[in-house]
Formats: C-alpha cells, sequence, structure tokens
C-alpha cells in the first residue's frame, strides 16, 4: 500500500477507498497485529493533522475506532473461516492441530470459540503460559525440539509431545512425568527431509531405542506413532517420497513393536504448505499454522 500524507481532508476518503478494496480473505498472508497497529498509528497521525479543526476531531476520532474494531472483526472471522475451509478438505480420522506458536491468547481464544480443541507449540514456557489463561479443555501437542531443562514446564498438563528423537529424551519426559503421576503420550520423531537442520531419528536408532532395557523400564511414557517434517521445497514429487518413506517406518514399527498396542496409530505429518499431500500419504495429524493465523510474528 502507498504512503498517504493526510495534509487536507481529501486524503481521507481515498484512503478508506483503497482499504476497503483490500481482499480481507488473503490477511493470512500479513501479520495480523502489523495491520491493527497501523490503522490505529495512521488515526493518530491523522488526529494530529486534524488538531486545527476541532469540529472535526471528535468525528474522525470515532470514524477511526469504528474503522479498526471492523478490522478486528474482520480477522475474528477470518480465522474462523479459515478453520472451517481447512476442516473441510480434512478426511474424517485426521486431527487438526492448530499450531498457534508466537500467536497472542486472544487468537487461540477466537479459534477455540470456533470449535478448535487441538493446538501445537514449540515453546515450553509458552505453552505453560496460554495453558494457564486459557480453557481448560484445551488439548496441547507440544511440536518443537523439547530440551530436557524445559520438560517439567509441560509435563503437568501436555497431551501429546510430538517431538521425541532420541533416548534421552524420551527417558527425561518418562522421569519427569513419574513426578506427576502421569502416563505421557509421544511419538518418535523421525528424519526424512533433506535439510540436516531438522531434528529426528532414522530407523536403525529408532530399533535400538525400543530394543533397549530402559525403554522397557519405562512406565510414564507411551509411543502413539511418529512424526516427520518433509523438506521445504516447490518439488511435491519429492514431498510425496518423503512422507510415503515417514508412512513406510510407521508401517515397520507397527508390525515389528506395536502390533497389539491400539494406541499406536498416529502419523504426525504435513503442515500449512504440504498438509493435502501428507493426507494423500496417510497423515491422521497435521499441524497448520498461517493457514489459520496468519505469518508468525517473531518479534
Amino acid at each position: 500500500m502507498q504512503k498517504y500524507k493526510f495534509s487536507h481532508l481529501g486524503t481521507w476518503p481515498i484512503f478508506i477507498w483503497e482499504l476497503g478494496s483490500i481482499s480481507f480473505g488473503n490477511l493470512a498472508q500479513f501479520r495480523l497485529g502489523t495491520w491493527l497497529n497501523f490503522v490505529w498509528e495512521l488515526g493518530k497521525n491523522l488526529l494530529g493533522e486534524l488538531a486545527k479543526f476541532s469540529k472535526h476531531k471528535r468525528i474522525m476520532r470515532h470514524s477511526i475506532k469504528l474503522l479498526y474494531f471492523c478490522l478486528l472483526k474482520k480477522i475474528i472471522f477470518m480465522i474462523k473461516e479459515n478453520l472451517n475451509k481447512i476442516r473441510a478438505t480434512l478426511p474424517e480420522g485426521v486431527t487438526l492441530v492448530a499450531v498457534s506458536k508466537t500467536k497472542p491468547v486472544s487468537d487461540l481464544q477466537e479459534a477455540y470459540d470456533a470449535g478448535q480443541r487441538v493446538f501445537g507449540e514449540n515453546h515450553a514456557l509458552e505453552m505453560r503460559d496460554k495453558h494457564e489463561v486459557l480453557p481448560q479443555d484445551i488439548q496441547w501437542h507440544f511440536i518443537g525440539h523439547l530440551q530436557t531443562n524445559k520438560i517439567k514446564y509441560i509435563i503437568p498438563f501436555v497431551t501429546l509431545i510430538h517431538s521425541i528423537d532420541s533416548a534421552n529424551l524420551l527417558e527425561a519426559v518418562n522421569k519427569e512425568a513419574k513426578k506427576h503421576d502421569r502416563v505421557v503420550d509421544c511419538l518418535l520423531q523421525f528424519h526424512i527431509a533433506q535439510e540436516e537442520t531438522k531434528f529426528g531419528l532414522d530407523l536403525e536408532e529408532a530399533r535400538q531405542l525400543l530394543d533397549s532395557e530402559a525403554f522397557k523400564a519405562m512406565e510414564n511414557v507411551r509411543i502413539c506413532g511418529v512424526m516427520g517434517m518433509a523438506t521445504f521445497t516447490d518439488d511435491e514429487d519429492e514431498v510425496h517420497k518423503e512422507f510415503k518413506h515417514l508412512k513406510a517406518i510407521f508401517d515397520t514399527l507397527k508390525h515389528d513393536y506395536f502390533a497389539n498396542q491400539p494406541q499406536f496409530k498416529e502419523i504426525s505429518m504435513g503442515m500449512s504448505d504440504d498438509y493435502p499431500i501428507a493426507v494423500e500419504e496417510g497423515a491422521t495429524m497435521v499441524r497448520v499454522g498461517s493457514k489459520i493465523f496468519g505469518a508468525r510474528n517473531y518479534n
């Protein structure tokens, strides 16, 4: 959007017209909080220009507030609309995990009011803080790389940990869960992408973990499936191949270790840009963030 100088009243209708022409359905591409701040700051600047026109100042103040809250209402509607669109694409039995990392509590509450109950976070302290103020029937999934010194913050309430990528981490989760007399559900994370920066086990490492006496002695964790992240690429054939690989790993572990354990049923794969491919390849959980809430704000 071009910059405006509000040196006279005639500019204001032009701005209203152009703002109104924006497709709010595409606001997911932007940082929504930035849009609200933009409107508010713009309004304050305009009022400064209009300070000498006292008879217009009150009118413009109310107009700016009205525009601000109309935009907020649009954003609230957008979250609900995005959720409904994504749900309509998911087959029965596929769980939508709304990835809410870096998003304000108000956004999560709007998603909750739209019927969403499963949320994913990748920072333990952020998840703890949100859990304390949001409805208690939310199912909290931890989806990021989990540091052992942060486990204690989420163990009392976490529903599912997607990112078990080592025997040491699983043992630490088991130890902390025992303190709270809980059995915590976990997924084994596998490295299926081309990027070396992603975390995860390979099949041989998983076998070593599951065959170990240490694992057999763990009574406070339960392995419920697998998780993986595909390469960030426009090559859909590569993404298909990587998700097929994760499904094959799941099938192997199911046959060799969990044949008689019905809880081992989850394949967590697919994010905002590739979840339709993941569903095609057998995902039972998809982790979607920006397609629901808009781009993340890391500031």
